[in-house]
């Protein structure tokens, strides 16, 4: 018995170990920004396609009291609430302090500078299919934007979801490798997925999840029930949606559906920042949701 137990021990202990190695937080290589400098006019562009202050701004900012990423907003979901944190330009309460490679740790493996896990309500397994050099562009532009004092509030999470460590378990299941395997994209449409997939992250609402919260990829973009509870977020794939490339596009710039319907909730913030791309973005867009597997 004695010895039984000894043996238990010992596989608990190793079992224990391996799972706190596989879980560890994952970091870029500082290689890998060598020589590499943030562009503020093109990081621009990738803020309003990453949808940046639709999360981060004051829940009730308005005009250019939008570029004050100052956090605070709340997002319900099944396994606690959580609240945007403030990444404005403050050293102290954001991320003034932060390098160009805490940035894409954040961005690209969910981690933070002191290295903890995120949970993934921050849509890094979007931002992980973005190009480093978007990312570092971003970073340049966001340096620009005004700093706010304003503390970051603690998430409203209970255990188990509490523990950090288990959101590595998540990663591994749930990180993805590149985007969605599509074959025969248009050179169009292949913008279009970069800037849904990667930038403004179309998939974290418009997918269903599992139990764990989870993307279901087998019906990407087939609508998903509301985190907050509130009706059902649409279906956006040629099997639901019968707008024509146009009026995909009109929509993404005006918000005004071909029935002159207007767009409503978090999907009305969404046309605010899409609004501010190049025609060609919306038009991008448009071609990839109509090349899109059809789900009835």
């Amino acid at each position: 018995m004695k010895r039984l137990i000894s043996v238990i021990s010992v596989l608990a202990v190793t079992g224990a170990a391996i799972g706190w190695f596989l879980t560890r937080p994952d970091r870029i290589d500082p290689a890998l920004l060598a020589g590499m400098s943030g562009d503020a006019a093109r990081g621009e562009a990738v803020f309003w396609a990453g949808g940046c202050a639709s999360c981060h701004a004051g829940p009730e900012a308005e005009g250019d009291a939008r570029l004050i990423l100052s956090g605070g907003r709340r997002f319900a979901s099944d396994f606690g609430t959580f609240l945007a944190p403030n990444i404005s330009s403050d050293t102290e309460a954001g991320i003034g302090g932060w390098s160009d490679l805490d940035f894409l740790n954040a961005l690209q493996n969910g981690v933070s500078p002191e290295g903890r896990h995120y949970y993934p309500v921050f849509p890094y397994t979007a931002y992980r299919l973005a190009t480093v050099q978007d990312l570092i562009d971003l970073r340049a532009f966001m340096a620009t934007l005004p700093a706010s004092p304003a503390p970051s509030l603690p998430h409203e999470v209970g255990f188990p979801f509490s523990v950090r460590r288990g959101v590595g378990v998540w990663k591994l299941l749930y990180m993805p490798d590149g985007v969605m395997p599509f074959d025969a994209l248009s050179e169009a449409a292949t913008r279009g997925q970069y800037l849904a997939e990667a930038m403004s992250h179309c998939g974290e609402c418009h997918t269903p999840r599992d139990a764990l919260g989870g993307l279901d990829r087998s019906r990407w973009l087939a609508g998903a029930p509301n985190p907050n509870g509130e009706g059902q977020i649409p279906n956006i794939t040629p099997g639901a949606l019968d707008w024509s490339e146009a009026d995909i596009a009109a929509y993404l710039r005006d918000g005004f559906t071909p029935d002159f319907d207007s767009a409503g909730g978090h999907m009305a913030d969404v046309i605010r920042n899409l609004a501010m791309l190049e025609d060609t973005d919306r038009t991008a867009i448009a071609a990839y949701l109509k090349a899109l597997p059809e789900h009835p």
